[in-house]
């Protein structure tokens, strides 16, 4: 059978590295896991060999799916478009990994569905956009720190692992990539209102170069004396997690 041709409406751009493969692969050790986009399953192939773990990969592209079913057919392959995939029916109960060389036009999507899962997927690795990985991994204080860093880092350990240059891809991609993996922390909740702390975190964001107590005054409410609290004088890519939450609470009083 052919190699699969790469489609740019997919953002498939297909690893040629073999090392690189089998390094990402080894980020997650065992367990139930899931692969999202193996294309012709140059990761794949390695996670197989690991007697550890058991794979289950999921594939919109018709064409991924039947070359994988002819070279890899002990592969459980479902052909579906993850981003509406419901995994508690896929995964009724306990829990299970992702990992996947993620296409670049909705790998964020990708992560905002790990946070719905969270207290299901302990470790979550792969390959994205270089600059996306350092958004996700980036620390207070950067500029790439933004609201997917705020968000996971709620409940994940997030490490950069190494980055990968265009040439080891086919067709080659206009960026570097990197390989990442977000491991789940201790917390089990956040010392406040989550659905609110996500909005909050949104919200300040949205208008980054702003301070705290002009982009979140749509929700503590105009002239509102909370917002003369020292932490409104600062920009929200200066607030760690814990800060965030502080924040949260004070804005939470405005709520009810």
């Amino acid at each position: 059978m052919q190699q699969v041709r790469a489609k740019k409406s997919l953002g498939q751009h297909f690893l040629r590295d073999l090392g690189v493969a089998q390094r990402i692969a080894e980020t997650i050790e065992s367990g139930r896991v899931l692969e999202i986009g193996p294309g012709m399953g140059v990761l794949t192939q390695y996670l197989l060999r690991n007697p550890k773990i058991d794979l289950t990969a999921v594939e919109l592209d018709h064409e991924s799916v039947e070359y994988l079913g002819e070279w890899y057919p002990e592969l459980k392959v479902i052909e579906a478009d993850f981003l509406k995939m419901n995994l508690d029916e896929l995964y009724p109960e306990g829990s299970f990994n992702i990992i996947g060389n993620y296409p670049y036009n909705i790998s964020s999507q990708i992560f905002f569905k790990v946070l719905e899962y969270k207290d299901r997927i302990p470790v979550c690795s792969g390959m994205l956009q270089k600059e996306v990985a350092e958004r996700l991994a980036s620390k207070p204080g950067k500029k790439a720190y933004g609201i997917l860093s705020v968000l996971l880092q709620a409940w994940y350990d997030i490490e950069y692992l190494f980055t990968v240059d265009a040439q080891l891809f086919n067709p080659p991609p206009k960026v570097q990539s990197a390989v990442i993996r977000l491991t789940r922390n201790r917390r089990r909740q956040l010392d406040c209102d989550e659905k609110l702390f996500k909005t909050v975190v949104k919200t300040a964001f949205n208008q980054r170069r702003k301070q705290l107590r002009n982009s979140l005054q749509v929700l503590a409410g105009k002239g509102n004396p909370i917002l003369q609290e020292e932490l409104f004088t600062k920009r929200p890519e200066q607030l760690g997690v814990e800060e965030f939450q502080e924040l949260t609470k004070l804005l939470q009083v405005c709520q009810n």
